[in-house]
């Protein structure tokens, strides 16, 4: 018996009750007085409280604009659902911010105003529409001194992060300066003049993009302050830096400082050291902030390097292609997807890096950024200098079986690495104890927020781009993330404490996982009785081999008894198969079906059943209240 129409006509009862009680309810609007319910799962519609506390630090009136071709993106169901997710999430964050966040939506219609205010903007479309029309997706925001701020492309796939892209954009309305990075480097990174060309290098791509962002400051590396006005303090491949300039990091952290350190136990862009008389080497290439890690129970050791099997590939002393276990890629299995820093990226390439570390008793809370496949190993340092040929890394390799951690994020409450105060020295201002600004602390004030990546070569442009020059210009080709990495890593670390407490969150795009477990346990069981199918087939035409090789009148086209006995065997139990396969995709339809009709019942009835309820009770107590 078909039992659809009655279905049907049950849901169509209960949509019509549902709309009854909705309207009923929704027709007052003070009798809810603007209450909201945020029933998903995830709660995707209920903002962090740091986007919250953001918000509410918004003076002058901000307009966030939303251009979206929506006629253009009509066969583009994708953008047009996250389209209306973003345009939600923007309208929750106009209400929390009480008026001073103002939201419009335009559609750049070709032609159009609107396209002329998109591309005033700077905003570009592309040219994915149907007929080759320019669909725009991007985001303004403009304050009341006439400050921009862009979000050129909204991606469906970074939807996870949109919120903290929304706070980010806002932030930069709301304090236009921009960032100061203090950069205290143990390599050449503005290039240097190169003796075999006889030439001045150019500086690090890498640095050349932080410029365009941030105001970079280089600072010594002997330096005994560091200025407040210092946003995040860079540490690149910090070598052998001095007690009182430890103690000015130290204190800069302590007094709320972010800190990207990148050290490294081998630094093969570190210049090679010339033989002492003793035949030893002059510097060992290694950096470490050992005395200020030590004290909050991190550590990376600069005596082990890491490799691992995801090689890249080299010349060897031979001129040959040989793959170098110590020079390895990370891809996105390696890369924690719910941080900005990593999210999105490709592949993080590294040289002889090595790892971080966490003593049991740390204060500091870990979150990993960063970690090797399983087939990693460690190798002396020591061992990785001493050996040029690739292949010798390879004969000794040895799996551990377990990831290894390149970067992580460190946070929490730390207490000073120099407990007796600034470290002695001649200087007179230092010695009666201001070693920088302000007075000595002992503790910092609220949480630390340190980025710390075992390996310094990775910001090197050989690790990540080559460049070229055209007509003049410097054109960088990209063939890995690590520049994106540095980038986001001083982006995050200059946002402000809301920004930092930001997650990525869960997707709006939810999956159907019951009917996809429904539908796998029916495949599983359709793969399971096409193979006794083809069991069987394969068994009949080995018989029927076998009864062919044994007929005395070989090489006649008629068939013996005995193989028309066989084929009629195995027809019958095909006909049994195929009923059970017809079977199983009945049992799946007829279940999942269920399901969507448990589904209707809930979502068309009970639910608006439920908010009805709530309405009615609270309007009990209104009046009770009044009475």
């Amino acid at each position: 018996m078909d039992r659809r129409p009655s279905n049907t006509l049950g849901a169509g009862m209960l949509a019509i009750l549902a709309v009854v009680f909705v309207t009923a309810v929704i027709a007052n609007q003070a009798l809810l007085g603007g209450l909201r319910l945020d029933l998903t799962e995830n709660r995707l519609y209920t903002l962090s409280p740091g986007t919250r506390d953001l918000l509410q630090q918004i003076e002058e009136p901000i307009t966030l604009t939303l251009f979206f071709s929506e006629r253009s993106a009509r066969d583009f169901p994708v953008l047009r659902t996250y389209a209306q997710r973003v345009r939600e999430l923007m309208e929750e964050m106009s209400r929390a911010a009480a008026g001073r966040l103002r939201v419009q939506v335009l559609d750049p219609l070709p032609f159009s105003e609107a396209e002329d205010r998109a591309n005033a903007f700077g905003l570009r479309g592309a040219g994915i529409g149907p007929l080759g029309e320019r669909v725009y997706f991007g985001i303004a925001g403009t304050n009341t001194l006439g400050d921009e701020a862009l979000l050129p492309f909204l991606d469906p796939s970074q939807e996870t992060f949109l919120e903290y892209e929304l706070a980010r954009l806002i932030l930069e309305l709301i304090d236009t300066r921009r960032p100061v990075v203090g950069l205290i480097a143990g390599l050449d990174v503005e290039g240097g003049f190169d003796p075999v060309s006889r030439q001045v290098g150019n500086p690090w791509v890498v640095l050349e993009q932080a410029r365009r962002l941030y105001e970079v400051r280089s600072l010594a590396r002997d330096t005994r302050s560091i200025d407040q006005d210092i946003d995040i303090l860079w540490l690149l491949h910090p070598r052998d830096l001095p007690a009182h300039t430890l103690y000015a990091i130290d204190q800069f952290l302590l007094r709320g400082g972010r800190v990207l350190a990148m050290v490294d136990p081998y630094s093969q862009l570190d210049a090679p050291a010339p033989m002492d008389p003793m035949g030893g080497l002059a510097h060992v290439p290694a950096s470490s902030l050992d005395g200020l890690l030590d004290a909050w129970g991190i550590e990376v050791p600069d005596d082990v390097v890491l490799d691992d099997v995801n090689a890249l590939t080299v010349s060897s002393p031979g001129q040959r292609p040989e793959r170098h276990l110590a020079l390895f890629g990370v891809r996105r299995d390696g890369l924690n997807p719910s941080q900005v820093t990593t999210a999105g990226l490709e592949q993080l390439n590294f040289a002889f890096p090595g790892h971080v570390v966490v003593a049991e008793d740390s204060p500091l809370r870990v979150e990993p950024l960063v970690q090797t496949s399983t087939q990693a190993g460690r190798l002396s340092a020591a061992q990785a200098r001493a050996q040029g040929d690739p292949a010798d890394l390879r004969e000794g390799f040895e799996p551990e079986g377990e990831r290894l951690t390149l970067a992580a994020l460190l946070t929490g409450p730390v207490p000073t690495a120099f407990p007796d105060g600034p470290p002695p020295t001649d200087d007179e201002e230092t010695s009666a104890g201001t070693s920088g600004p302000g007075e000595h602390l002992a503790a910092s004030r609220g949480d630390i927020h340190l980025l710390l990546v075992a390996d310094s070569d990775l910001a090197s442009d050989r690790m990540w781009v080559q460049v070229q020059s055209f007509f003049g210009q410097r054109l960088p080709s990209p063939f890995a993330s690590n520049g994106d990495f540095v980038i986001n890593a001083l982006d995050y670390l200059g946002g402000s404490e809301e920004l930092l407490g930001l997650r990525g969150r869960a997707s709006f795009q939810r999956p159907f996982t019951r009917v996809e477990a429904l539908r796998r346990e029916a495949d599983a069981r359709l793969s399971a009785t096409l193979a006794r199918l083809e069991d069987a087939l394969a068994e009949t035409e080995q018989r029927l081999a076998t009864l062919e090789a044994a007929r005395e009148d070989a090489g006649t086209l008629l068939l013996s008894p005995e193989q028309e006995a066989e084929i009629d065997r195995f027809s019958q139990r095909q006909l049994a198969l195929r009923q059970e396969l017809r079977e199983a995709q009945r049992d799946r339809e007829a279940s999942i079906e269920a399901l969507g009709t448990r589904l209707k019942v809930i979502n068309i009835g009970l639910v608006p059943l439920v908010l009805t309820l709530l309405a009615i009770g609270a309007l009990i107590l209104r009046r009770r209240g009044s009475a």
